[in-house]
């Protein structure tokens, strides 16, 4: 993301902020849904016609994160008259697959993400040659481009990750643990990268097994025990920060813990100070946007960013000292 579009993306993301309030109901992981409930998403409902959307994302099962986007989701498809089918693979290659059978069942238009973005670039082209418009989300912003998508909402993540390592320094942090939890995504790689390049202290990686929290734990807690130097971990989502707290205190360490995203339970882990501070992309954000942009295009040839700049979701600081005021939304799953 270059500095001078953060300006408008940033107001992009003001004007639709006011939509993170409603909720919605949501079944977990990475299942096929065509629910598209929500509370308080009924007012001013479209009466344009149906519109089928495929979301196709790279969630790991049990990742809360994608509970949240699926929910910002499914609030724009119940006010934009949408049937919206979700369904998503940690797998680049069966992820891709999922979008060519969304191509052969002639959707309206697809959302996803692009967290390999090689795998992605000849099914998006198949789709664009089947007149099929595409948004991106949440990973790809380097590619989106080169990729087609038609659009792209989430969060610089590099840029997010000097912001991170900045903050640390302010904290007096000297040496930082970087726990990746998938390898070879863009998004979380460029997380680390960034805050190597922020941090002023030294930066080590470690990468982990997502989906196998026992593992998760076990080897945050042997590097803590292996280099009582660490004063300072941080995860790249809400489930791996709470476990590292446990790592914590496993190893004897005197670390503090540090993440990018939230859900309740971290929320509630920033309030009490067991964690010192989140970084929220606003995955709420990044779910309503993407289809609610397909909504946009096919009814009024609109492009957020005029289709040539991204519009950003993050970062955005969560503390101790105000995350009281969006732990409301997270008790309802929205934040």
């Amino acid at each position: 993301m270059h500095r001078n579009h953060r300006a408008a993306a940033l107001a992009a993301t003001v004007l639709a902020g006011t939509l993170l309030a409603a909720g919605c109901s949501s079944s977990s992981g990475g299942k096929q849904s065509e629910d598209n409930s929500a509370d308080g998403a009924s007012a001013g409902k479209a009466s344009t016609p149906r519109m089928t959307i495929a979301m196709i994302t790279h969630a790991e099962p049990g990742d809360t994160f994608w509970d949240i986007v699926r929910k910002g989701a499914q609030a724009a498809a119940a006010k934009d008259n949408i049937k919206l089918v979700y369904s998503a693979d940690p797998s680049a290659g069966a992820q891709a697959n999922l979008v060519q059978n969304a191509i052969d069942q002639k959707v309206d238009g697809i959302a996803l993400t692009a967290a390999k973005p090689d795998a992605m670039k000849a099914v998006v082209a198949k789709a664009e040659k089947a007149g099929i418009p595409v948004t991106g989300f949440n990973s790809g912003l380097d590619d989106w481009k080169q990729l087609g998508l038609l659009e792209y909402f989430g969060q610089d993540e590099n840029i997010a990750g000097q912001a991170f390592g900045e903050r640390l320094n302010t904290l007096g942090a000297k040496h930082a643990l970087c726990v990746v939890q998938s390898q070879g995504q863009v998004a979380l790689e460029s997380r680390c990268a960034g805050l190597a390049k922020g941090f002023k202290g030294k930066t080590d990686k470690i990468y982990v097994t997502g989906t196998d929290m026992p593992s998760v734990k076990s080897t945050i807690t042997a590097k803590l025990q292996q280099d009582s130097g660490i004063d300072q971990v941080v995860t790249l989502g809400a489930p791996f920060a709470l476990t590292a707290v446990q790592s914590i205190k496993d190893a004897g360490s005197k670390a503090k813990v540090a993440t990018f995203d939230l859900n309740k339970d971290l929320v509630a882990a920033v309030q009490n100070g067991s964690v010192e501070f989140a970084v929220d992309q606003q995955p709420y954000l990044q779910g309503y946007l993407a289809v609610d942009a397909l909504w946009l295009y096919k009814n009024n040839g609109n492009a957020s960013g005029g289709g040539t700049a991204p519009v950003l979701t993050g970062p955005a600081f969560i503390t101790k000292d105000n995350a009281d005021t969006v732990a409301a939304f997270a008790a309802k799953g929205t934040r």
